[in-house]
């Protein structure tokens, strides 16, 4: 569903998306899955790093600061 919002007059239109809508839709939704698993893994090799070094990421802040 779309969901216009016009604000001067307060009215508000629902609609069903169009085919077209839908599929940028799932490709946005797709793109944004990837990038979410991606940061995950990212995190993960980070915590991986800090565990072999032996420092939190509280002390890994303080050396950067």
């Amino acid at each position: 569903m779309i969901r216009i919002h016009n604000v001067e007059t307060d009215e508000i239109i629902d609609r069903p998306m169009t085919d077209r809508e839908f599929a940028e839709y799932q490709k946005e939704f797709a793109k944004i899955q990837t990038e979410d698993a991606a940061k995950a893994a990212l995190e993960v090799k980070k915590q991986e790093v800090l565990a072999k070094l032996g420092l939190t990421a509280d002390e890994v802040s303080a050396l950067l600061a």
